[in-house]
């Protein structure tokens, strides 16, 4: 084995599509940088990889504080790989929304995925060498009812991974999205769970997180602007062109008929 083996930050990496894909990234021998406020969650995943023969570092951060973020980049300083894949969802009514709920997503969904790719992009472009990979949602393409400020956060993200993609093309440096649909994960077991939180009416479908963690890896190993996952979810940004009415009519009655029910 490589006795300095790249690093890959992945953030999120308590349970999910973080925790599925620091283990993916781990066997290619990338030592793998755990990011997230769980630290006995990351202990245990910790474990694991190394139980696995991989390699493994835990960073306990609360990616909503700017410190944290920066005692982040602090302790790591130099990375290979950048898995921005943090975040957290909410259900229902924009105007029931907590604002402490609202901000907190904005720090974590926007803010952070912004300011660790401010911080790590200068050394990757100065090596001419590394990959940051933002985990977004097809929600981007779709601002339905239910999840406006999740939606909206996406879009960003959406934007921003484009346009650092064309900025960094030539350079050996890629940075690139990754668009999933429904995934089963503790997602919607934590937007339910949060102050006037709904029901997710995707909560009972979707891929698996080791599924979404394969399409990652892969990504990594063949650079591109955009992935969906799964892929048939590329035809998403024409359902909002093409049947976005029919979005504005039957969006609000599956709402009220989710808010009827909690």
């Amino acid at each position: 084995m490589n006795p300095h083996p790249q690093i890959a930050v992945v953030t999120g990496a308590s349970s999910g599509i973080g925790a599925a894909t620091a283990r993916r990234l781990a066997a290619t021998g990338l030592r793998v940088i755990l990011v997230a406020r769980r630290v006995e969650r990351l202990l245990k995943l910790q474990a694991e990889i190394e139980s696995a023969g991989g390699s493994a570092e835990v960073l306990a951060a609360d990616l909503s504080s700017e410190e944290d973020r920066l005692r982040v980049f602090e302790q790591v300083h130099a990375a290979d790989v950048l898995v921005n894949n943090a975040g957290f969802g909410w259900y229902g009514y924009f105007a029931k929304m907590p604002w402490e709920i609202a901000r907190e997503m904005l720090r974590v969904n926007l803010e952070a995925t912004t300011h660790l790719t401010w911080l790590f992009l200068p050394g990757m472009l100065a090596r001419k060498h590394g990959h940051i990979v933002n985990v977004g949602s097809v929600a981007g393409s779709i601002p339905s009812q239910g999840i406006a400020v999740y939606a909206a956060t996406k879009a960003f993200e959406d934007a921003f991974t484009t346009a650092l993609h064309r900025e960094t093309r030539g350079t050996g440096v890629h940075v690139s999205m990754v668009r999933a649909g429904p995934v089963r994960t503790e997602f919607c077991e934590s937007a339910v769970g949060r102050e006037n939180g709904g029901h997710v009416p995707t909560e009972r479908i979707g891929v698996s997180a080791e599924y979404v963690a394969r399409r990652i890896e892969r990504l990594i190993q063949h650079p591109r602007r955009v992935i969906y996952v799964p892929w048939w979810l590329r035809v998403t940004p024409w359902i909002e062109l093409s049947f976005g009415w029919l979005e504005d009519r039957l969006g609000p009655l599956l709402l009220r008929r989710n808010e009827k029910s909690t």
